[in-house]
């Protein structure tokens, strides 16, 4: 068994180790409107998990470059919206795309052949393509600084206000989710991905 003490590597390399251990991770497909003018960011997020139902509450983790926010975390704290989408395998390849570095006055969906469509309870449209999307505003912001006192990322939680479901994802008479309808795509570490995979079942204990 190799022990490794995390703080005596450089952050590439504890950020390697980390990635490539906390595997499977859902991957959160973003769409933020730019405080650039009416431009509509799109980015991805594998730092990303749900922290409760009651109230229903959503996590993502964007990274920083040199202590600088990215266009999505500045989005989310300006307009306190954004709407998060669930990659599928269907979506993997445009979502690779929009992972791209553009200047905030830059959609990243140009470099798509995604579609945007309104949302209901927020005034970020989401893309019209994803079959499971949540409409979302911002709940609480936390910038979180390294050893050298540097914000290294800003934690977003947001509170989901509203879901759209696909009917082919969606059983609506026991308010399920079809994961093996889904088909959903999760992040592993560098290029790699992975899809759902076997299903298996276990009876938790009294």
């Amino acid at each position: 068994m190799h022990n490794v003490t995390l703080m005596d590597l450089p952050a590439k390399e504890r950020y390697k180790l980390l990635s490539g251990a906390v595997v499977p991770r859902p991957i959160a497909f973003v769409t933020t409107e730019s405080t650039e003018g009416n431009v509509i960011n799109a980015a991805p997020f594998s730092f990303f998990t749900m922290l409760a139902g009651d109230p229903p509450l959503l996590s993502i983790a964007v990274g920083r470059k040199q202590g600088e926010m990215k266009d999505t975390a500045r989005n989310v704290v300006t307009h306190k919206e954004l709407v998060i989408h669930v990659v599928d395998e269907s979506l993997v390849e445009a979502m690779n795309q929009t992972a791209a570095t553009l200047k905030a006055d830059e959609s990243e969906l140009e470099l798509t052949d995604l579609a945007l469509v309104n949302s209901t309870s927020v005034r970020v449209p989401g893309i019209k393509e994803a079959l499971i999307r949540f409409e979302c505003k911002l709940e609480s912001h936390l910038p979180i600084a390294n050893d050298d006192g540097v914000t290294a990322f800003d934690l977003l939680i947001v509170r989901v206000i509203e879901m759209h479901l696909d009917e082919r994802v969606y059983d609506d008479e026991k308010n399920y989710v079809l994961a093996d309808q889904l088909n959903p795509v999760a992040r592993l570490s560098g290029p790699n991905y992975a899809g759902l995979g076997e299903l298996f079942s276990l009876k938790r204990p009294d």
